[in-house]
């Protein structure tokens, strides 16, 4: 088998886990979803879901966007605060959400919000974005502990107002970033 099969068959594991997850805790709510239910589902073995994610948190809490927000930060302008390139690149990143996407993250941040257990989660999970903008930050010119100090204080922001979103009916994610980040940002 080629590397390129193993690669794609891979990632639509990774999909059909991901998907059958959500689709379960929608249902049945995070803490009554047992990984052997999520697994067969997904028609693999429970096994096979611990190689893809390696806890049931990760399922719902693992964060596409880092890569994209860090990189929309680092190309901020070099005249911009921290705090304002934070809020700027963050919004420049989160343009490419289509209304599907945006309807997928409302249900999963919904569940996430709904799950008690997902609180430490949630801040664990934050780590490694706010450690992704720290360094795109620090990359600008920020000495580490000012990137690391407005990242936190953005995250903290961002996650408080689409937690917030997502126990909502379903509004406009746009008007809410919108306004959480100019907030961040200082407008």
């Amino acid at each position: 088998m080629t590397n390129i099969t193993c690669m794609v068959r891979w990632v639509r594991t990774h999909e059909a886990l991901r998907r059958a997850a959500w689709t379960l805790f929608a249902e049945h709510g995070y803490d009554a979803t047992a990984t052997a239910e999520i697994a067969n589902r997904a028609g693999v073995s429970e096994m096979t879901l611990f190689r893809h994610f390696p806890t049931k948190e990760a399922l719902l809490l693992d964060d596409q966007f880092d890569p994209s927000m860090a990189e929309a930060v680092r190309a901020r302008p070099a005249n911009e605060s921290n705090m304002r390139a934070l809020a700027e690149g963050i919004r420049q990143a989160w343009t490419r959400i289509g209304a599907e996407d945006a309807k997928l993250l409302h249900d999963r941040l919904r569940i996430i919000a709904e799950a008690p257990t997902l609180r430490g989660g949630i801040e664990r999970n934050s780590e490694k974005t706010i450690a992704a903008l720290v360094q795109a930050l620090m990359d600008r010119g920020a000495c580490s502990e000012q990137a690391r100090v407005a990242a936190t204080a953005v995250i903290a922001g961002l996650s408080n107002a689409l937690l917030n979103w997502a126990r909502s009916e379903p509004t406009s994610l746009d008007s809410t970033l919108d306004s959480a980040l100019d907030t961040l940002g200082g407008n």
